[in-house]
């Protein structure tokens, strides 16, 4: 791998006897010190910012899934309501409703088992049935996925906002530094003229 940055001597200049330099940045020649300077210093921030915008596709992708999980969450307690109040039994089935056909199909797209015990197309459009036993079981491992879902949510929202934070930092030090460098610049330039 090349180094990021290179000094190349300029053949015959010197300034009271000190050897000038040109720099080599990313491959590119000529560039002067504050060139340099820039690519060093504000390497760290973008490779930040790299990192965070990884961060930032998982924390849409789960915030994608809790929204599907919320939606089967919703298809579920939708086909609690029809199951009979009086004489429970863990037999006992739902309407057929097109809620339950979805919340099946888009609980199966992240593993989640729901079970249909029957299925309907008319209308164009697909209806499910499902037991009691099979609708509770399946809320169970809904909210448990989505739990597990949010916690994990949580932990990248603040990793997140921590490479955020260091991204800011990490800009404000190497924009010091270049400052640095150029009052320095003109400074001696200043001192020279003088």
């Amino acid at each position: 791998m090349a180094n990021l940055i290179t000094a190349d001597e300029i053949p015959g200049a010197a300034v009271y006897g000190v050897r000038q330099v040109s720099y080599t940045v990313e491959g590119v020649a000529g560039k002067d010190y504050g060139a340099a300077l820039a690519a060093a210093a504000f390497k760290e921030s973008t490779a930040i910012e790299d990192t965070m915008n990884s961060y930032a596709v998982v924390v849409r992708q789960r915030t994608r899934k809790l929204d599907d999980l919320g939606k089967v969450m919703a298809g579920l307690n939708g086909g609690i309501a029809t199951l009979k109040t009086k004489e429970q039994e863990s037999s006992d089935r739902t309407d057929k409703m097109a809620i339950l056909a979805e919340a099946h199909t888009l609980a199966a797209k992240y593993g989640i088992t729901v079970t249909c015990v029957a299925y309907e197309f008319s209308g164009g459009v697909y209806k499910a049935q499902m037991r009691r036993d099979d609708i509770y079981r399946a809320q169970n491992e809904v909210q448990y996925a989505i739990d597990r879902e949010d916690n994990d949510l949580k932990q990248d929202m603040v990793s997140l906002n921590s490479l955020m934070s260091k991204r800011d930092n990490a800009f404000s030090a190497a924009a010091r530094l270049i400052k640095k460098a150029n009052d320095a610049a003109s400074n001696t330039i200043g001192n020279i003229g003088a």
